[in-house]
């Protein structure tokens, strides 16, 4: 009983010994983030004072100091009077010494709340001493991954069921402690061990959790270039961090979606597990899944570029935490393998793409394991799911497509809504915008609710039309909720080939032709896939007002886009146009009121233009040269953007795109380790060379072997 009372509490000791071990590391990296943060905070304020006239002293102070004096001797703000002490300011004529200390104390009670609410931005351009200590500190914690907080969690929850078990076991743990205990305490220190027993049988595998956690918060500090290459590599970690950590939230009700009060609180106490979930969600994007939870049959039309699917990610990993197995999303064609692709990404559930010539094996494989089926809208009525299978959410993404009751895609998808009580359906189209549209894309979730929406309610504004339809409608725009400096979130758009493309490829590898293999998913312009999917990524620009920039190496696949989006796409700018005509096509397609698309060589666009008007870049096919798209995305992600840049590159798996991705990806940050020691090597891209004779060789060399063209 001894032997076993001792072993038990050494196992209670190491494991509350490893739990206070995290969260004191993970105090003290927080703590290296809040120092850095510090001295920026304070520069922001300053600069923030310098704006503020000193009349706001008088809001302050209930309007009872005399500010002539401070006048006349050329004081102009707020930062004026802060700058001076209490003694100098006392010099001044008219000012004694009680009124130099409110004056003083009102500055420094502005120059408090500055602070609170100064934001702080990582802008990669800017690398003065000032802000590397802050990526560096957040480095630390944005390499610990997605499991630190599963971690913490964790380990909180240790100190606060373990600890108090631990302590009162201790008399059983060794015979003078027994000998020594008195008569009540005995017993309960031996209830304690059984208790203690009990629960490390419970936390089997949390110990392994945080001696991780531990592992990857006590690794050494990078250097500065390090932290910087991996904040561009993963910029929105990043950011998501600093929003938290430094409280920069945007406006509650936006976050919230306007909302009426009573709802956002039902939401808000929605529990959201992360189990299952690998990924860290920005506030609004919790609120997003939590919604979807909490009203369970709704549409979520946030702003393209706010992260849908990772919302409904979120919202699928809560539900498979409670017990729920089966999960289907229904989506176009051209975003299957994205879809498929975040999930294995963003959770630990298993996905399953219904589509292609695996998909009778697929779908028995899910049907018998569970997890989530992707499937396409226009295959979405072919399934053949046993009645009585449970399904934990039903996501319906680009859900307007559903729009028209009387069509297949939509007779499908509302037989499984019927069948379904978590439905989830997302589009970035504005639905205020089109009132009927809505109207039938809500008569599948509740068509009671969509029985009271009249066309008229848009007219009361798109802040007005949201409250009224909050029980199912809730939209974010970006300026609204992403209050951090705008970042640039890469998105990388696989695209199957299509039955033409494929021909196209084949042909190309047989002739080993590099160049025309790369451009092969243009090469029948009807049946590209590449461009079918680009038409959708610039409609829903459009319907959001926001201007595009399409890139492309190859003049004959920028001439293939223009056909394709028609004579309003401005452009080509190409290495034969000359520079001011290149500035007159740019100045027109900035002053172009909302949305707007200009093609460009990406050698040439890329170079030497400010394009900042634009917040989507479209590279049609990824480059020899990493600098190129590195520079091409600079021209719009730069100094002066005020929203997100979406970057979307078009990519076809198990071609030469993936082949290009898997070789570049080594040498790409080989270059970022030598161009951000370089300012030469910045402005030159052929600085490091990335010889596009051998890396065509090879290329060459693997499909034809892998396509038996050899």
């Amino acid at each position: 009983m001894a032997y076993e009372a001792g072993d038990v509490l050494r196992d209670g000791h190491s494991l509350l010994g490893a739990a206070r071990e995290l969260l004191a590391d993970h105090r003290r990296a927080l703590a290296d983030v809040h120092r850095a943060l510090a001295p920026l905070r304070e520069g922001a304020a300053r600069e923030q004072l310098a704006s503020i006239p000193l009349a706001r002293l008088k809001d302050v102070t209930d309007g009872r100091l005399r500010l002539g004096p401070l006048e006349e001797a050329g004081f102009t703000s707020v930062a004026d009077v802060l700058a001076a002490t209490p003694y100098r300011l006392q010099l001044l004529p008219g000012i004694g010494p009680q009124t130099a200390q409110q004056l003083h104390a009102a500055a420094g009670s502005l120059a408090e709340a500055a602070e609170r609410s100064a934001g702080i931005r990582i802008d990669a351009d800017r690398r003065d001493e000032a802000l590397t200590p802050l990526v560096v500190a957040l480095h630390r914690l944005v390499d610990a991954g997605p499991e630190l907080a599963r971690a913490r969690a964790a380990a909180e929850e240790v100190e606060e069921r373990i600890g108090p078990l631990v302590h009162d076991a201790r008399p059983a743990g060794s015979w003078w402690r027994r000998v020594l205990a008195r008569p009540a305490k005995r017993e309960r220190a031996r209830q304690a061990v059984g208790e203690l027993a009990e629960a490390l049988r419970r936390a089997r595998g949390t110990g392994l959790l945080i001696s991780q956690a531990s592992v990857d918060l006590l690794r050494p500090h990078v250097s500065p270039d390090e932290a910087w290459i991996d904040f561009e590599l993963r910029a929105s970690d990043y950011q998501t961090l600093l929003a938290e950590l430094a409280a920069l939230e945007p406006e509650q009700d936006a976050a919230e979606g306007f909302l009426p009060g009573d709802l956002a609180a039902r939401v808000k106490a929605q529990p959201l597990d992360d189990t299952f979930r690998r990924v860290s969600l920005r506030g609004y994007q919790s609120f997003g899944a939590r919604f979807a939870l909490a009203q369970r049959r709704v549409v979520l039309g946030d702003e393209m570029g706010l992260g849908k699917t990772i919302q409904a990610i979120a919202a699928i990993a809560h539900l498979r935490a409670e017990g729920a197995t089966h999960f289907l999303v229904a989506c176009p064609a051209s975003v299957l393998i994205n879809w498929v692709r975040e999930i294995e990404t963003r959770s630990s559930i298993a996905a399953h793409p219904l589509h292609g010539g695996g998909r009778a094996a697929a779908q028995r494989s899910w049907i018998a394991e569970g997890g989530i089926a992707v499937t396409t809208l226009a295959t979405l009525h072919s399934l053949d799911v046993p009645d009585g299978l449970g399904l934990g959410m039903f996501v319906v993404d680009e859900a307007h497509y559903a729009k028209n009751h009387e069509t297949r895609r939509a007779r499908a998808v509302a037989a499984w809504c019927g069948r379904t009580e978590h439905v989830l359906f997302l589009t970035g189209t504005p639905m205020e915008n089109r009132v009927e549209e809505f109207r039938s894309l809500v008569a599948h979730l509740r068509p009671e609710t969509a029985e009271r929406i009249r066309p008229g309610d848009a007219a009361m504004g798109a802040r007005a039309f949201r409250s009224a339809v909050a029980p199912v409608y809730l939209r974010r725009n970006q300026q609204d909720v992403l209050v951090e400096l705008p970042e640039v979130v890469h998105v990388d758009e696989w695209e199957e080939f299509s039955a033409a493309d494929e021909a196209a490829y084949r042909a190309a590898v047989i002739e080993g032709n590099f160049m025309a293999m790369r451009r092969a998913a243009y090469a029948v312009p009807d049946g590209s896939a590449k461009l079918g999917r680009l038409r959708e990524l610039v409609q829903e620009a459009a319907e959001n007002e926001l201007k595009v920039v399409v890139f492309s190496y190859f003049r004959d696949v920028l001439a293939a886009v223009r056909d394709a989006l028609g004579p309003h796409a401005r452009g080509p700018i190409s290495g034969g146009t000359p520079v001011p005509r290149r500035q007159e096509i740019v100045d027109a397609f900035t002053r172009e009121r909302g949305h707007a698309v200009l093609l460009a060589q990406i050698q040439a666009g890329g170079v030497g233009l400010n394009l900042q008007a634009a917040s989507v870049v479209i590279i049609c096919e990824p480059q020899v040269k990493p600098t190129m798209e590195t520079q091409a995305v600079a021209r719009a992600h730069r100094m002066g953007q005020v929203r997100t840049v979406q970057v979307h590159r078009l990519l076809t798996p198990g071609t030469v795109d993936e082949r290009m991705l898997e070789i570049l990806q080594v040498k790409t940050r080989l270059f970022d380790e030598y161009a951000r020691r370089s300012d030469l090597a910045e402005r030159t891209p052929d600085a490091v060379d990335i010889s596009q004779q051998e890396l065509a060789r090879q290329i060459v060399a693997e499909e034809r072997e892998r396509l038996g063209a050899s």
